[in-house]
C-alpha cells in the first residue's frame, strides 16, 4: 500500500460527461490505498482461507426473475465479445454476452481460466464480493473522492493521470482500447490479441506510485450513484444512504470509477480520474475489480 497524504483537490469536470459535474472542491484526510488492484492471486487466498463464494458463482433465485423459464437461470457473468465489424454503439448487447459459468475462476467462461494471470487483476467480483474481501483484509473500499484524489497523483485538474496528453510522445500509459470500438482492436504492451486485461504494473504508475488507476479494470467505491436528475437537491457526491433502483432494477448502484481495457476514445472515453460511471450492485463482468484502502 501506499500512503496518501491529505488534502484538498478539485473534484470532478466540466469538459467530458455530464455525471462528472459539478466541480468542487473536496477535503480528504490521510489514508493508504492498494497500490495496484486485487489480483487473482490475492483472492484465490481469500477464497481458500474462507471458502467464499462470489454472486457471480451462487445459484439464481427464481423469485428474482418472474416469468424466467428456470432451465435459464444458471450462475454466470457478462463476458465481452469482440465484433467482426463496425456496429451501431447504442446497443450494449452487440459486444456483452451473459455467458454461463463465467466466473474470477473462468473469466471468459467454461474452458477458460487463471493459467498466467495470477497477477491480472481479477474480475468478475460484484460489490458485495469486493466488500466481503476487503473486510477479510482489515481493509475498506474507497469512497469516491479517496479513489479520485489518489488518481490524480497529485496533478491538480489534469485530465488524465499523467497529465494533460492522452499519449505523451506517442507513448501509451495505460491499458485502454486502441483502435475502433468494438471491432478494431490495436494490440499494446502486456496485451495478446483479444482484448483483455494486463499483468498489474505493466504500465507505467502515477505520481503516487499507483499502478492501474487508469484502464485495465474498472473499480467499485462505496459511494451509492444516482443520475443527476434524480440526485436530491444541493446533492454532489451522491446519498449516504442507498437511494431506490433504476427502473427495471433490483438492486441500487454503485460508482466505479477509471475505465478498463474496454474504454476507447470513440466510445467511453472515462479513462481519466474524473470520471464516474454507475454499476449495479449485482454485477459482475470481465472489465471489473477492486483495490482497498485504509485510514492512516
Amino acid at each position: 500500500m501506499a500512503q496518501i497524504p491529505g488534502g484538498t483537490f478539485v473534484m470532478g469536470s466540466e469538459v467530458f460527461f455530464p455525471e462528472e459535474q459539478p466541480v468542487r472542491r473536496v477535503d480528504v484526510e490521510s489514508f493508504w490505498i492498494d497500490t495496484h488492484p486485487v489480483t487473482n492471486a490475492a483472492f484465490s487466498r481469500f477464497v481458500r482461507d474462507t471458502g467464499y463464494v462470489t454472486v457471480a458463482e451462487r445459484e439464481l433465485d427464481l423469485a428474482d426473475f418472474p416469468g424466467a423459464d428456470p432451465a435459464d437461470l444458471h450462475p454466470g457473468a457478462l463476458v465481452f465479445q469482440l465484433a467482426d465489424a463496425p456496429v451501431p454503439l447504442d446497443d450494449w448487447r452487440r459486444w456483452w454476452s451473459y455467458v454461463p459459468g463465467a466466473s474470477w475462476r473462468h473469466p471468459g467462461g467454461p474452458g477458460t481460466n487463471l493459467d498466467g494471470r495470477n497477477h491480472h487483476p481479477v474480475t468478475h467480483v460484484a460489490h458485495a464480493d469486493a466488500a466481503a474481501y476487503a473486510e477479510w483484509a482489515g481493509k475498506t473500499l474507497p469512497s469516491e473522492a479517496q479513489w479520485e484524489y489518489a488518481a490524480r497523483g497529485g496533478l491538480e485538474g489534469a485530465a488524465y493521470s499523467w497529465g494533460a496528453e492522452f499519449a505523451p510522445r506517442g507513448r501509451r500509459m495505460a491499458n485502454t482500447w486502441m483502435g475502433r470500438f468494438p471491432w478494431e482492436f490495436l494490440p499494446g504492451r502486456g496485451q495478446g490479441a483479444r482484448p483483455g486485461t494486463t499483468k498489474v504494473g505493466t504500465y507505467p504508475p502515477n505520481g503516487y506510485g499507483l499502478f492501474d488507476m487508469t484502464g485495465n479494470v474498472w473499480e467499485w467505491t462505496t459511494d451509492y450513484f444516482q443520475p443527476r436528475d434524480r440526485a436530491p437537491a444541493g446533492s454532489c457526491c451522491g446519498p449516504d444512504r442507498p437511494p431506490m433502483p433504476l427502473p427495471g432494477e433490483r438492486f441500487p448502484h454503485r460508482v466505479i470509477k477509471g475505465g478498463s481495457y474496454l474504454c476507447a476514445p470513440n466510445y467511453c472515453l472515462r479513462y481519466r480520474p474524473a470520471a464516474r460511471q454507475g454499476q449495479s450492485e449485482d454485477t459482475a463482468t470481465c472489465h471489473l475489480g477492486f483495490r482497498c484502502v485504509l485510514p492512516v
